[in-house]
């Protein structure tokens, strides 16, 4: 995988891995010192990543969002398994492509990358200013694109950073090195902040379930509880789900939420209507760990909000830390 040959880039590179190294200095000296103020009312926690929980170097890094292929053909993905939160979204024909968040950890290569929907404009605006990564848009979609306040990072945006593989067909071989992207990314690119998820122990009740099936028109998702693994084990279409090396694809946490899945503006090449998946208001989710199922509500005022998610009660329904998926689900 190429990456960005600048010297722009390379410098941004530097400055970047001087911060995390200096983040993590003063986390380790926090901690030795033991001073107060580690967290703060909101559920934040300095030095541990608002998208996971985990203690990372950097818990404010940019964010990258990256849209991914999802076709039998695009199987196995690459850097799914090093993602922060996957979103599973529907698209035409009944058909799903992934959002894959990053900031915490960045993987030397990501795809494939596929095209954008209108969806995923108010999707990411609950992650500030991110860098978006995709391939390509619907003529119509795409002033819409550039009016948003995403920073949109096409092949044509950081050439040095994509690449295509020569052991797969096109459209299905365009992958990306995320570190070569944000080197072209603009400064202003947000850092990763509260977007609503809370970690801390498992909530009180639940039911006791080992397996979670979220069916589309024509794509089927089963999560699969491994105790051994601490994990959901995720399978598409009948299928185990691998990351590229072979390792399979699982959480900790999945949260299926319950969306409105209405038709937009927009079609495809072939004629037909794009769904738009709308994350912004109310509704019922499923969050899944630790073996058991919990009946949640989540809230999402605005595009700018984040999204909590509570139990009917209205206590906030505590994640396993660890990589989230989140499946936009039919309501």
């Amino acid at each position: 995988m190429r990456t960005a040959g600048n010297g722009r880039g390379t410098g941004r590179r530097a400055v970047r891995t001087r911060v995390r190294a200096l983040a993590a200095a003063v986390a380790c000296a926090a901690l030795l010192t033991g001073c107060p103020g580690a967290g703060n009312g909101d559920g934040e926690q300095e030095g541990r990543s608002p998208f996971t929980g985990e203690s990372v170097p950097d818990a404010s890094a940019p964010v990258l969002a990256v849209k991914i292929d999802n076709v039998a053909a695009a199987r196995p993905q690459t850097g799914l398994e090093r993602a922060d939160i996957v979103y599973v979204e529907q698209v035409e024909s009944g058909l799903t492509r992934l959002l894959a968040v990053y900031s915490s950890d960045l993987p030397p290569s990501v795809g494939p990358v596929r095209s954008a929907r209108e969806s995923d404009i108010e999707l990411l605006r609950q992650f500030g200013e991110p860098a978006f990564a995709f391939s390509g848009a619907q003529s119509r979609l795409r002033p819409v694109l550039e009016d948003s306040p995403l920073h949109l990072m096409q092949p044509g945006d950081a050439p040095g950073a994509y690449s295509r593989s020569p052991d797969r067909s096109a459209p299905h071989n365009l992958y990306l090195d995320p570190e070569g992207v944000l080197d072209e990314a603009p400064d202003a690119v947000s850092g990763a902040s509260d977007i609503g998820f809370r970690f801390g122990p498992a909530p009180q009740g639940g039911r006791a379930d080992t397996e979670e099936t979220v069916r589309y028109p024509a794509a089927r998702y089963a999560f699969t509880w491994s105790a051994e693994d601490g994990r959901w084990l995720v399978s598409i279409d009948g299928r185990e789900a691998t990351a590229a090396d072979g390792g399979r694809l699982g959480a900790p946490t999945v949260v299926v939420q319950r969306v409105e899945i209405r038709d937009s503006r927009f079609k495809d090449r072939g004629g037909s209507v794009s769904p738009y998946s709308q994350t912004v208001g109310s509704g019922e989710a499923t969050v899944l760990r630790g073996g058991r199922a919990y009946e949640a509500r989540w809230s999402r005022p605005s595009a700018e909000s984040g999204t909590e998610f509570t139990t009917p009660d209205g206590d906030p329904v505590d994640f396993a830390e660890g990589q989230v998926w989140v499946v936009l689900a039919p309501r």
